[in-house]
């Protein structure tokens, strides 16, 4: 354990070390020093390899220097062996022709002949001549032998000088006048080699070489002249290579002044080599000196190149350091960067999180007096009230208002996500006219909805923000149309886009109303292509239509018309108000269903609003056709009356949804020809109000005249129109059934049944009311209601027992956990999540740990069946009542164990479809 606390705080420091490493402290104390050192390093090691290639280069012409210099010192060396050993040869074969004689046995023309064809042998040498040695006392015989006076060498070499100009050699006791010579030095006949310093010396050395008895025998002298100038230049000539290096031949036997046999003096290259000669006198010294030559310094490349590659080194040090200096500042500042824009990521969490309590809190405390308001009105509305009293409007509105603001903060946050369900495409179409119909006809606009047959009935999406979208679209129409007609069509994109090109423009008779509207097709202009459109095979495309007769919008207005809370003009704000949150919304909606929406608006004509949305086809599909709740009415034949052609095929659409064959006239005379000469039983007859009004005279003759036709059973007549009692102030006489449009399946049923016998209910469309229908599921269930505010307990209780249930309330969640204790009577529990002293949420919790336990018991025989009302498993249905809408709140309340979730405010059937499927 010791041993793992001591690892542990190593691994710590090491983590803390390494932070600071990468923190900005380090970086600014240590980086510019390791930078320095860096380059302080790049640099010393340029210099070093510049140092070392020069070296190199340096070494490397020193031994080209030696060699050059000992090649041509051996050459030297080598001719001048060469030569002595030629003079020695000859001076054997002139001793041994000379030997015992007194007069020579050769003369000077043989000789010189003779050393004129051999000069080849003798390299070195420039001439060679023969001298013959002479006692005093034998001179004078040898100058009369000789015919000329043994003269005295000059002591200045002369190449040329005239013999008979020189004194006689001085009296000494033996001499060595020249008696052979060759041509090219034939100058020094006579001439006595011992008379100068130079060549005396050289004739003793010479014959001191030899013993005593050789000393004495000595008969003359062999003379070799060596011209080291010119053997040198003729050496260097061979070798071609005069101009590589400079050559000097020194005799060194004085050091200190030594004398200068070949060269000229050249400037100091900083490099030289001496090599050794021999020239076969020991007392002497010689030796070659050779300097490399200026052309030879410049043909080499190897300074150049320690020169550029010792620059390249540091420049590439520099270009190196600056590199990483510059990684590391970027470095630094991204992590900078990185460490602000998490600094900025975690405010904006913490502000977003904020920004969604906020909305909660202020939801939840709105929607929760909220639901009490409209709860009371709801039941106000079931007292005898006058009409100003009925308009309760505004309460309505504000929760939609509410609900639109936080649709909004949820698109901003990216948290709204859509449901997959199965839903019925017809259903959602149903109830948004039933919404907005009877705000259509008070203002007497027409309001109709077609969906293609190829559409399927089933679909598999999210229907709660499908019907949105809708909503939105034809709240709008509603709100900014005062005649005329909004027109709602439904088709697969497929099927739009293939007959996009053979469509023509409408004419104003071929509108539902027949007032001039916007081009439709330009609304989809910019949609994709259908063959571009991805998503998997068994997906459905649908393509959604909202035509209005409105105001329409201004162009300049247009580009904004779906930025949030935006508004077309202050104007119409004050006209028609709201807050301009409802086209962003769909918008954002659209896009989550993979769709896209457009608009084409022409100011005092109208607009027209497209959009689509992908969803999934499930396998069983069901297209539009019969009604199969309405089988009663499939074997019926209609007619409808009416002269525009799209209102008729729109009535005639809804109408076969009943199961009806309908038929279309334009008037109403040939409504009668058709009962009087037709042979096919006609059941129902719709007569659009245009067409009845329109010659009252001649209605009244057309009721006259059915009544007298021979008909068994006559037709059921309706009237179609499009505002409330309107029909009844115009006709003083009887007229047929009014339905009011917008037409729906249930309010078309509704009405057939009555006319046809059924039910007898005055209500204003003829429509069941649901609540009758459907309320003998609840008769007799006793539901216990959990709430800390005594009006929402008084608004729920009061809706539930419309629908034959007992109700019981409770305060707290204390309370509800000791009336829940099995066994118990109720059938069901509504209970609210935020109250005092103990939420919903952990009142739930407690509640299904105690049904669990007694479950438990119960299976093991702990407990007795009859103690606890023969009931094995106690699983009283929990149903939610809060204010949050948010998801995160929806979890919590399935993760607590309850079974459903009914946000507020809410209404009557909201209560009652929640608590019904627990006992269907």
């Amino acid at each position: 354990m010791r041993l793992f606390k001591i690892f542990s705080r190593y691994s710590a420091k090491i983590h803390e070390h390494y932070q600071d490493m990468g923190s900005e402290k380090f970086r600014k104390r240590w980086w510019r020093k390791l930078l320095i050192l860096y380059i302080a390093l790049g640099t010393v090691l340029s210099l070093w390899i510049f140092w070392y290639l020069k070296s190199q280069t340096l070494e490397k012409r020193k031994e080209i220097l030696t060699n050059m210099c000992d090649e041509r010192a051996s050459m030297l060396q080598d001719q001048f062996n060469v030569s002595m050993n030629r003079v020695q040869a000859m001076s054997i074969l002139i001793s041994t022709i000379n030997h015992g004689k007194f007069s020579s046995a050769s003369d000077q023309v043989t000789f010189a002949k003779y050393t004129e064809r051999t000069a080849f042998e003798r390299p070195l040498t420039s001439g060679v001549a023969y001298a013959a040695r002479v006692l005093h006392s034998e001179r004078e015989q040898f100058e009369k032998q000789q015919g000329w006076t043994i003269k005295k060498m000059p002591s200045v070499n002369k190449d040329k000088y005239n013999p008979e100009d020189l004194e006689p050699s001085p009296i000494q006791p033996e001499y060595a006048p020249v008696i052979f010579a060759q041509d090219t030095v034939a100058h020094v006949i006579s001439l006595d080699m011992l008379t100068r310093k130079e060549g005396r010396e050289n004739v003793l050395r010479a014959r001191a070489l030899g013993k005593g008895e050789r000393i004495e025998a000595t008969d003359g002298y062999l003379c070799g002249v060596f011209d080291i100038e010119s053997s040198v230049e003729k050496l260097l000539q061979q070798l071609a290579s005069k101009r590589t290096i400079y050559v000097n031949v020194y005799d060194t036997t004085n050091m200190s002044d030594p004398i200068s046999m070949y060269g000229t003096d050249a400037l100091d290259t900083g490099l030289e080599h001496v090599s050794p000669l021999n020239f076969g006198d020991p007392s002497r010294k010689h030796e070659m000196r050779c300097r490399l030559a200026s052309v030879f310094k410049q043909k080499q490349p190897c300074q150049i190149l320690a020169i550029s590659t010792s620059f390249g080194i540091f420049v590439i040090t520099l270009l190196v350091g600056h590199i990483f200096h510059a990684t590391v500042n970027r470095t630094g500042k991204v992590e900078d960067d990185f460490h602000i824009m998490s600094q900025l990521k975690i405010r904006a969490e913490a502000a977003d999180v904020a920004k969604s309590e906020f909305l909660a809190t202020v939801s939840h405390e709105i929607r929760t007096p909220m639901n009490g308001v409209l709860g009371m009105l709801d039941m106000l509305m079931d007292t005898v009230l006058d009409v100003t009293q009925q308009d309760y409007g505004s309460g309505k509105a504000l929760v939609s208002l509410i609900y639109g603001v936080l649709d909004q903060a949820k698109f901003e946050s990216g948290k709204l996500e859509l449901q997959a369900v199965r839903f019925d495409l017809w259903e959602i179409f149903d109830d948004v006219l039933s919404l907005f119909s009877g705000k259509s006809q008070e203002k007497g606009i027409e309001l109709a909805v077609y969906i293609s047959a190829k559409v399927p009935e089933t679909l598999i999406g999210d229907p709660g923000r499908f019907r949105q979208i809708i909503t939105n679209l034809m709240s709008n129409s509603v709100e900014f149309t005062e005649k005329g007609h909004i027109f709602v069509t439904v088709h697969l994109l497929e099927e739009v886009m293939e007959s996009v090109d053979v469509e023509t423009e409408l004419s104003a008779i071929d509108t539902l109303s027949g007032l001039p509207v916007a081009d439709r097709n330009r609304s989809w202009e910019g949609f994709r292509p259908v063959g571009k459109i991805e998503g998997p095979s068994e997906s459905v495309t649908l393509i959604i239509s909202v035509e209005d007769t409105g105001v329409g919008i201004p162009l300049d207005e247009q580009p904004k018309i779906f930025t949030p809370f935006m508004q077309v003009g202050p104007s119409i704000n004050r006209m028609h108000g709201g807050i301009g949150i409802g086209l962003s919304i769909s918008k954002c909606l659209v896009n989550l269903m993979n769709g896209e929406i457009g608009f084409d608006s022409v100011p005092q004509i109208g607009s027209t609003f497209t959009f689509t949305a992908e969803f999934s086809n499930p396998n069983e599909q069901q297209i539009n056709g019969l009604a199969k709740s309405k089988l009663e009415f499939s074997n019926m034949q209609a007619v409808v009356v009416d002269p525009r052609p799209v209102r008729a095929e729109v009535s005639r659409y809804h109408i076969q949804r009943l199961g009806m064959h309908v038929e279309i006239v334009s008037s109403l005379t040939s409504m009668l020809s058709m009962l009087t000469y037709g042979t096919q039983t006609i059941h129902v007859v719709f007569i659009e109000e245009e067409v009845w009004d329109q010659d009252l005279g001649n209605s009244a003759v057309f009721l006259y005249k059915l009544k007298n036709l021979d008909h068994v059973i006559p037709p059921k007549l309706f009237l179609l129109t499009n505002s409330i009692g309107a029909h009844r102030h115009k006709n003083a006489f009887s007229s047929p059934t009014v339905i009011t449009k917008p037409l729906r399946v249930s309010m078309l049923a509704a009405s057939l049944q009555r006319a046809m016998g059924g039910n007898k209910s005055n209500d204003r469309n003829g429509e069941i009311p649901k609540l009758l229908s459907l309320s003998k599921l609840l008769v007799g269930r006793k539901i216990l209601v959990v709430d800390d505010n005594n009006v929402n307990l008084r608004v729920a209780a009061v809706a539930l027992k419309k629908y034959g249930a007992e109700v019981v309330c409770a305060e707290n969640g204390r309370k509800a956990i000791s009336l829940l204790k099995p066994p118990h009577p109720f059938d069901a529990c509504f209970m609210d999540i935020h109250m005092p002293e103990m939420d919903g949420f952990e009142a739930t919790r407690k509640i299904r740990e105690t049904e669990r336990n007694i479950n438990n018991h119960i299976q093991h025989g702990s407990l007795l069946l009859q103690d606890y009302a023969n009931i094995s498993d106690w699983h009283v249905p929990i149903l939610a009542l809060t204010a949050d809408v948010i998801q995160a709140t929806h979890e919590e309340c399935i993760r607590s164990g309850m079974d459903g979730y009914v946000s507020k405010p809410f209404e009557a059937n909201q209560l009652y479809q929640e608590v019904s499927r627990f006992f269907q």
